[in-house]
C-alpha cells in the first residue's frame, strides 16, 4: 500500500545500487591495500595516500548534491557515478599489477584510478541517498537508511569473501579479471534498479520549490542549521575513528598473525559482516520496539562509540598475546560495534536531510557526506603513515599496530562525548505505531477517528 512515497519494492532497488557501490568500494579499501603493502612490499603510507586521495576529491559531494537539487534530476548523477566508479576500479587492479613492473607508471595510473573513484563514489552514493530522501516518506526514512545501508555492507561481505576465495591462488591477471566482473556487474545492476524509479515517483520527489540560490548561499544555510552542524562534526571524528583501521587491518593480520590474502580478505569480510548484523540489531531495536531508550538514535550513537573503543583495547590485548589470540571474533564484535553507531549516525541524517522541505537535501547530504569523505581520507593516510612512524622509531610492527588501535579507540571516546551533545527531535516510534498512525487520524474538533489511505501525511 503506498504512503505518499516510495515503497518497500523501490527502497530495496535503491539498496542494490548501493550494494554495487560497496562491491567495488571494499577492492580499493582493503584487498588492493593488502596487496601493496605485503606481497608489493611497499611503505603503507603509499596505498594510504591512494585512498586519502580518492577521498579528498569527496570534498566536491556538497557541490554535486547542490548541482542534482538544480537539476531535479538525481537518476543521471547515480548511474554516472556508478561508471566512473567501475572504471576507477579496474584500472586501480590495473595499476597494482603494474606497480610489479614499473613503480613510477604503476603509480601516475593509481593516482588517476583513485581519482574517478573519489569522483564516482560522490556522484553515485551523494545522489543515491538524496533521492532515497526526497522519495521515501517521513516515517519511514530511517527504515529506509537500515535497508540501503545493511544492503551496501552486504556488498562488502559477500564481496570480500567471494572476492578472497578467487584470488587464492593469487596472480595479478586473476586480480584484474575478478575486479573487471565485479565492475560490469555493478553498472548492470545499477541501470537495472533505477530504470523508471525517478520517473514514476516524480510528483512525490518533485524539487519544484527547490530554491534558486548559489552553492555558497545555500551551504551557509545548512551550516548555519545548528543541529546539522553538531551532527556534520560528530561525523567527522566519528568516521576519522573507524577509518583508521581500514588500511591497518589486513597488514596487520598478515604480519602478526599469518593471514595469506586470501584469509586477511575474508577477515575483512567478517569485519564487514559484523557490521551488518550491528545495523540489524538497532534497527529492530529502534524501529520495531522504539520508545524513550531503544528508540533514541542519540544513545545508540553514544552505545556503539563505547563498544568500538572496548573492541579495539580488546585486539590490542589479542596482539600482545601473539597469533593464538581469537582475532576473528575479536574483529567482528568491532564490526557489530562500528554497525550499531553508523546506522544510528545514518538515520539521523536521512531523518535531518529531508526537515523543512526547502529543496536542500543534496546540499545537506552533501556537507555530511564531505565530512566522511574527509575523515575517511585523514584517518586512513594517518593510520598507515602512524604505523610506518611508529616501525621506524620503536623497530616494532607489533608496536605500531597497537599504538594505532589505541589511537583510535581514544577518538571513539571522544566521539561518544561527542554524541551526547547532539539533542535530537524524539525518540524513534515503532514501525508498528507508525503504520497505525497511516490509517488513523482524529477529525478536528469532532474526537471522532476516521480512516485515511496513507497519503495523509505530506
Amino acid at each position: 500500500m503506498s504512503t505518499g512515497g516510495l515503497g518497500w519494492l523501490g527502497i530495496v532497488r535503491l539498496g542494490l545500487v548501493q550494494t554495487a557501490l560497496g562491491s567495488i568500494v571494499v577492492l580499493t579499501t582493503s584487498t588492493l591495500n593488502r596487496l601493496m603493502v605485503v606481497e608489493l612490499a611497499l611503505p603503507a603510507m603509499i596505498p594510504g595516500a591512494l585512498v586519502a586521495l580518492h577521498y579528498a576529491v569527496q570534498i566536491l559531494r556538497p557541490r554535486m548534491g547542490y548541482g542534482s537539487d538544480m537539476t531535479r534530476r538525481r537518476t543521471p548523477w547515480i548511474v554516472g557515478g556508478m561508471i566512473v566508479l567501475a572504471l576507477g576500479g579496474i584500472l586501480a587492479s590495473v595499476a597494482t599489477a603494474l606497480m610489479a613492473q614499473n613503480l613510477a607508471a604503476g603509480m601516475a595510473l593509481a593516482t588517476l584510478a583513485f581519482l574517478a573513484i573519489g569522483g564516482g563514489v560522490s556522484a553515485c552514493g551523494t545522489t543515491l541517498l538524496v533521492l532515497l530522501a526526497k522519495l521515501t516518506h517521513k516515517d519511514r526514512r530511517a527504515a529506509a537508511a537500515t535497508i540501503v545501508w545493511l544492503m551496501m555492507i552486504a556488498g562488502f561481505a559477500v564481496t570480500a569473501v567471494v572476492i578472497g576465495r578467487n584470488l587464492d591462488p593469487f596472480s595479478f591477471g586473476r586480480l584484474i579479471g575478478v575486479t573487471s566482473v565485479v565492475a560490469v556487474v555493478a553498472v548492470v545492476t545499477t541501470v537495472l534498479a533505477l530504470w523508471g524509479l525517478e520517473r514514476s515517483h516524480s510528483e512525490q520527489g518533485s524539487d519544484a520549490c527547490a530554491p534558486k540560490q548559489s552553492f555558497k548561499d545555500a551551504l551557509n544555510d545548512v551550516w548555519s542549521d545548528r543541529r546539522a552542524r553538531l551532527l556534520t562534526i560528530f561525523i567527522f571524528l566519528s568516521m576519522l575513528a573507524y577509518s583508521m583501521q581500514d588500511l591497518v587491518l589486513e597488514p596487520f593480520a598478515g604480519f602478526l598473525f599469518g593471514f595469506s590474502p586470501g584469509q586477511s580478505t575474508i577477515l575483512s569480510g567478517a569485519h564487514h559482516g559484523g557490521v551488518f548484523f550491528g545495523m540489524v540489531a538497532v534497527a529492530i531495536a529502534a524501529t520495531a520496539i522504539g520508545g524513550p531508550i531503544l528508540g533514541s538514535l542519540r544513545l545508540w550513537m553514544i552505545g556503539g562509540c563505547l563498544a568500538s573503543a572496548l573492541a579495539l583495547l580488546l585486539i590490542v590485548m589479542a596482539a600482545f598475546s601473539g597469533p593464538t589470540a581469537p582475532l576473528r571474533p575479536l574483529v567482528i564484535c568491532l564490526g557489530f560495534a562500528n554497525g550499531v553507531f553508523a546506522i544510528a549516525a545514518i538515520s539521523t541524517m536521512m531523518n535531518m536531510a529531508g526537515e523543512g522541505g526547502d529543496g536542500r537535501e543534496g546540499t545537506r547530504m552533501g556537507l555530511w557526506g564531505a565530512a566522511q569523505g574527509i575523515a575517511f581520507g585523514l584517518g586512513g593516510f594517518f593510520g598507515t603513515v602512524a604505523v610506518d612512524l611508529a616501525r621506524l622509531i620503536v623497530g616494532s610492527p607489533k608496536l605500531a599496530y597497537i599504538f594505532v588501535f589505541t589511537l583510535q579507540a581514544l577518538l571513539f571516546l571522544v566521539s561518544a562525548a561527542l554524541a551526547a551533545r547532539l539533542t535530537m527531535t524524539g525518540p524513534v516510534a515503532p514501525i508498528w505505531l507508525s503504520r497505525a498512525r497511516e490509517r488513523t487520524t482524529l477529525i478536528p474538533g469532532s474526537g471522532l477517528a476516521r480512516t485515511s489511505s496513507g497519503g495523509a501525511h505530506d
